[in-house]
Formats: C-alpha cells, sequence, structure tokens
C-alpha cells in the first residue's frame, strides 16, 4: 500500500480538494474555500497547511466567526446546497463564536463544513489559554457546543481518525434530505501531527445527487387525492429551489390551474409575475396567498417543512375539508400534518403526477378567482408603496395612542419616509436581476409579502432560524457566489448593530455588496409583538435611560451609521426624503466599492396581518386589561388550529 507522510491538516486540505459532486450529469468542485480566523488553536496547524498547498481552495480572511460561518451558509444556499465552503477558527471563543452560525445552517439545512481548533488531545499543558476545564468530565471542551446544533460531530483524537471522520462529514453535507452544519473539532496538538496516509485517500471522490424516484404507489395514492379536490393549493419551499424544478412546477400549474404560494426560502423560485404565483403566505404572508389558503381543500407542501410562519400555527387553512399532500425527499418533513406523503424529489414527483393527472384531463374549479385575488393584492401593494407620512397626517392604521411617539421620531429624525415606502422604491430602482437578502427583523415579512421578483433565485431570505446579523455576512456569500449580479441587503439598525464586520471583508476582497439599511432606532418588529399583545413599549425602543423615571424611555437615539461605515471604505449616503433615497440608489449603481444607505424610517410604518395568526406564549395573569384580552384572543385562535 502506497502511503504519503503528512500532517493531519495537510491531509485535511489534500482531501478537500478532491471533493466533487454530480448533479444531472454536471461535475463539479465542491468545496470552493475556506474562511479563516487564525488563532492559536489552528494557525500552526490548519493554517500551515493552507499556506504552504492550499490545492484550489480559496482562502478568505473572516472579521467574526459567526459572521464568516453565515458567509458560508449563503454561498452553499445561492449555489443551492452543491457547492460549499468550510470555517476554520481557533480553540474558546472562537470556535464558540461558530455555535450559533452551526445552528443557523442545520435549522435551514443548509451544508457547511466547520474546522474549529480545539484543547490538546494529550492534555500535556492543560489548561491552555481560551480552555475550559470541567472538573466532571475532562473530554468537554468549547466545541461539545456544537454537538446539539450540527447535523455530524466528530474530534480527531489521532491523525487516523481523520479518514473515517471526512467520509462521514461528506456523507452528510451531500445529503439532500438531512443536511446542516457538520463540525469537525481539530485539537491543535494533533493538527501538527503526521501520520502515513494511505495514497487512496486522496483520490478524486465524485459525490453524485442522485434525485429520488417516487414510488408508484404514492404517484397513485397523491393523484387520487388530488383529483377528489376542488381547490387545491400549492406551497412552494426551498426544496423546489434545490431540486431546480421551477420550470416543472410552472408547467404544472399552468396544466391543471392550481396556484401556489410561496414560503421565504421558495420565493422567487418562480418569478412574481407568474399569473399563478399568489406571493408569500403565512404569518408574513399577503392578502392573496393567505385568502386561497383558508378556503383550499387541498394543501400540496413541496419542498417545505411547514414552520409556524408557513401555516400561520397550524390555524391558516379553514377549509373543513382540507386535507394535505406533501411531497419532500426528507421522510421527516413529508410527515407532517398527517398528511399523504411522497418522499421523492419535487421535480420527479410533478413530472409523475403532471402524466398522471393529464389522463383525465384534472383542472381545479378556481375560474378566474385566482386573476381576482391577485388583482386584490396588486392594489393594496400600490397603496404600501405610496405611503409617506406628511406634517400631521397620519393613516387609518395607526392608533391615535402612537401619534406622540411617531412625531418624536419625526423631529428625532427629520423625516418622514416609511418602511413600506422604502421597500417599493428599492424594488423600482434595481436592476431585474439583482439579488435581495435579508433575514430577521420586521423586514422578512415585508419583504415576503412586498417584494416583487422579476427574475428567478433573486431573493434570499434566511428566515429557518431568523438569526440577527446573518444580513451583511449573507450578502457577502451571495456575492461570493454571484459575482457579476448587484447584491442588496436590507437590514434593521438592530441586526446591523448586533453583526456587520463581514462588510470589511467585502471591502478587502473588491466584492461590492449595497446595504440599505433602515433605522427606526430600535428592535421595532419585537416592539410591535409586545404592544400587539397588550404589553406597553418596554426596552425595545433605542431611547436613552430617563433620570426621572429610571426607564429607558428618554429621547430617542440617533446614530450616524453612515459615518461609522465610510470609516471601513464604504461608499455612504444619508437619506430622509424619497428624492434622496432615489439619486442614492442610482449612485450606488456607478460605485465599485460596497455602499450603505442609512435611510431614516418612522417605527409603526410596516405590513401587518392579511388574515393570519401567530402562536405566541401570552401571560395567563395579569392585571392589565390588554394582556387579560390578547390572552382571550390567543386561545380562540388556538381552538381553530391543528394540534398535530
Amino acid at each position: 500500500m502506497q502511503t504519503i507522510r503528512m500532517t493531519t491538516a495537510q491531509a485535511l486540505v489534500k482531501f478537500l480538494n478532491e471533493q466533487y459532486v454530480e448533479y444531472d450529469g454536471v461535475e463539479h468542485k465542491f468545496i470552493d474555500g475556506v474562511f479563516t480566523i487564525f488563532g492559536h488553536g489552528n494557525v500552526l496547524g490548519l493554517g500551515q497547511a493552507l499556506e504552504e498547498n492550499p490545492g484550489e481552495l480559496n482562502v478568505y480572511q473572516g472579521r467574526n466567526e459567526q459572521g464568516m460561518a453565515h458567509a458560508a451558509i449563503a454561498f452553499a444556499k445561492q449555489k443551492h446546497r452543491k457547492q460549499i465552503m468550510a470555517c476554520t477558527s481557533s480553540v474558546g471563543p472562537g470556535s464558540a463564536n461558530m455555535v450559533t452560525a452551526a445552528a443557523t445552517a442545520t435549522a435551514n439545512q443548509i451544508p457547511v463544513l466547520l474546522l474549529p481548533g480545539d484543547v490538546f488531545a494529550s492534555r500535556q499543558p492543560d489548561p491552555v489559554l481560551q480552555q475550559i476545564e470541567q472538573t466532571h468530565d475532562l473530554t468537554v471542551s468549547t466545541n461539545d457546543s456544537f454537538k446539539a446544533v450540527s447535523k455530524f460531530w466528530d474530534r480527531i483524537n489521532r491523525p487516523e481518525q481523520l479518514m473515517s471522520a471526512l467520509i462521514n462529514a461528506m456523507r452528510v453535507l451531500t445529503d439532500q434530505a438531512d443536511t446542516g452544519a457538520v463540525t469537525i473539532s481539530l485539537p491543535q496538538d494533533v493538527q501538527g501531527e503526521a501520520w502515513d496516509f494511505p495514497e487512496y485517500f486522496f483520490k478524486k471522490r465524485v459525490h453524485r445527487f442522485e434525485r429520488r424516484i417516487p414510488s408508484k404507489d404514492a404517484v397513485k395514492e397523491a393523484t387520487a387525492l388530488i383529483k377528489k379536490k376542488k381547490k387545491p393549493v400549492i406551497i412552494s419551499g426551498g426544496g423546489v429551489r434545490y431540486s431546480e424544478a421551477a420550470k416543472t412546477l410552472k408547467k404544472f400549474t399552468e396544466t391543471f390551474n392550481i396556484p401556489f404560494a410561496e414560503t421565504q426560502a421558495g420565493k422567487s423560485v418562480i418569478e412574481s409575475n407568474h399569473p399563478y404565483n399568489l406571493g408569500g403566505v403565512g404569518v408574513t404572508g399577503n392578502l392573496a396567498a393567505n385568502k386561497v389558503a383558508k378556503e383550499a381543500d387541498l394543501v400540496i407542501g413541496i419542498g417545505t417543512r411547514f414552520t409556524d410562519f408557513t401555516t400561520a400555527s397550524k390555524q391558516l387553512f379553514q377549509n373543513e375539508g382540507v386535507d394535505f399532500l406533501t411531497i419532500n425527499v426528507s421522510d421527516y418533513h413529508a410527515g407532517k400534518l398527517d398528511a399523504v406523503e411522497v418522499a421523492a424529489d419535487a421535480k420527479l414527483t410533478l413530472e409523475a403526477l403532471d402524466e398522471e393527472l393529464s389522463l383525465d384531463s384534472y383542472q381545479a374549479a378556481y375560474g378566474d378567482a385566482i386573476s381576482k385575488v391577485k388583482n386584490e393584492w396588486e392594489q393594496e401593494l400600490s397603496r404600501l408603496y405610496d405611503i409617506e407620512y406628511m406634517e400631521d397626517d397620519f393613516t387609518p392604521e395607526v392608533a391615535g395612542q402612537l401619534d406622540e411617539a411617531l412625531n418624536q421620531y419625526k423631529e428625532a429624525f427629520q423625516s418622514t419616509l416609511t418602511q413600506t415606502k422604502v421597500i417599493g422604491e428599492v424594488n423600482k430602482a434595481i436592476d431585474d436581476d439583482s439579488i435581495v437578502v435579508g433575514a430577521a427583523g420586521s423586514l422578512p415579512g415585508d419583504l415576503q409579502r412586498m417584494w416583487v421578483s422579476k427574475q428567478p433565485n433573486t431573493y434570499h431570505m434566511e428566515y429557518g432560524y431568523s438569526c440577527m446579523g446573518y444580513e451583511i455576512s449573507g450578502a457577502l456569500g451571495v456575492k461570493l457566489a454571484e459575482q457579476d449580479k448587484e447584491v442588496y441587503v436590507m437590514v434593521g439598525d438592530g441586526s446591523y448593530l448586533m453583526l456587520h464586520s463581514e462588510l470589511v471583508t467585502s471591502i478587502q476582497e473588491g466584492r461590492k455588496i449595497n446595504v440599505v439599511l433602515l433605522d427606526n432606532s430600535g428592535f421595532g418588529c419585537i416592539n410591535n409583538l409586545q404592544m400587539g399583545n397588550g404589553m406597553g413599549s418596554f426596552n425595545t425602543e433605542f431611547r436613552y435611560r430617563n433620570s426621572e423615571t429610571g426607564k429607558l424611555d428618554g429621547e430617542i437615539m440617533t446614530i450616524d451609521f453612515a459615518q461609522s461605515a465610510a470609516g471601513y471604505g464604504v461608499k455612504t449616503y444619508k437619506v430622509k426624503t424619497v428624492e434622496e433615497l432615489r439619486d442614492a440608489l442610482e449612485d450606488a449603481k456607478k460605485q465599485s466599492v460596497s455602499t450603505l444607505i442609512d435611510v431614516k424610517v418612522l417605527p409603526k410604518t410596516m405590513t401587518n396581518g392579511y388574515g393570519s395568526w401567530w402562536h405566541v406564549g401570552v401571560a395567563e395573569v395579569s392585571e392589565k386589561p390588554t394582556v387579560q384580552k390578547a390572552y382571550e384572543d390567543k386561545e380562540a385562535n388556538l381552538e381553530k388550529a391543528r394540534r398535530y
């Protein structure tokens, strides 16, 4: 047997260079590169290996471990999970920073390879810098935290263990039904230890993404169910995107007169103006999709996990005779809502159903109802695009009790811009093939409802984990995946303050991203949640502490985000009017460096409702009548919701 004497880290790098994937006959490299932040737990091991011979791996310098891992997740998502990146950190706080990103990847079922440094396997110098000593178990380190948020986890205590660990890592990273974060912990002494690795370990490996074929019995059962229904609706999830089934879904809906709604992960798989595209559904859904979903007698979920936001906490589907049909490569997700299951690839299943339904010339009985609800939503969308508050001009949806607060914001910001107006202006101004990125707060809801996707795969939202701080990092990852397209990230001030350091990496790499920062001086989404459930505004607005009350109810904080970003080398703009916003968007197109548009918007100017409900924990006991009423409303809605 031929062998090569290498360190564990060198063998890891060599192995990663030899991983390929094949999908529908197309073969390419699986691992594009490695994001790094070096420290004493990885710089002399994996760092040395990458410096000496990185092969074809691109090596990027991160600024925050969570941020760089989020960028890697966004890259893989934009590549439809067919190409990924790895991330390496030092031991201790460096690895701990990646735990949140690991959870984000696993919740969204996006493959990412995490290579955190670890404490000494030999234990000779224990306790080393940044080591946690657990007196009840000396094998525990910070990296054990990844076990709860990873799809696969291993620790390499001997060089030869690397082989079985990496083979299993690739198995999970290429598993279309059950992928996510894969964590391989690398003790820093083992990284530098050498072993005679067999040459066959480094052979070229092609991982074939084989489409799971639906069984004949499953297709027969699904066909029989559809034929019995008059008003089915499809919910298109991320699985449609990863299956690359857009054309097949289009044909299916057009042939059988079946409308479809979109989840956050499924949005922009098909352009928004398609006649059967109802738009976003559920808690963050629009008027058209939620109306149709309430009346549907069959819900066909394709590639969706049926999260609480998609199903409006299982209360959305109100037809007494409603049934569920799921098409999903995952047996687990296919089994939700007591559905008739087709555990298979979305594209192949739709083709099989198309063939069977065509035999009987099946047609859903919507008539012109689909175009009517779409037209109704178009009118509402136009209204949302045009809302702008002028002096003493408050629209009916703003309660009188908010007038004083809004006046305070108008005075502090010297702006009358609304969040819906800004979204509309951005949507109209940018190029059709530009990609919009978002993640948390109130913006995902407004974007799922309002954003008009003009070309496929131009909407990138992280909402499986709704992770604040993903936005800037995610935009960088998307740009690395789609270098010839403009990338716009819509982010609130709360998320921006939490994590925006990879903006510096975008400057360093010459990968331009455009940040549209909507500043309403607070955690506006959660402020809405508390006030909408009977509470007052409490610790969610960005206000100075009041010396008289001792509470955070003093004057509104105003932050010059543009000035801060300018220090990084970003081209920045300060916006308080529609005209300034339009000018900034046009000028940003001409720039070669990353841009940031600091937009001051009034709070309480986002969208809401449209017939949905969200089950949240409301206090059962309270002295406040408003909280008591919120609890009663919650219980009433829960009576209408499904319990499985």
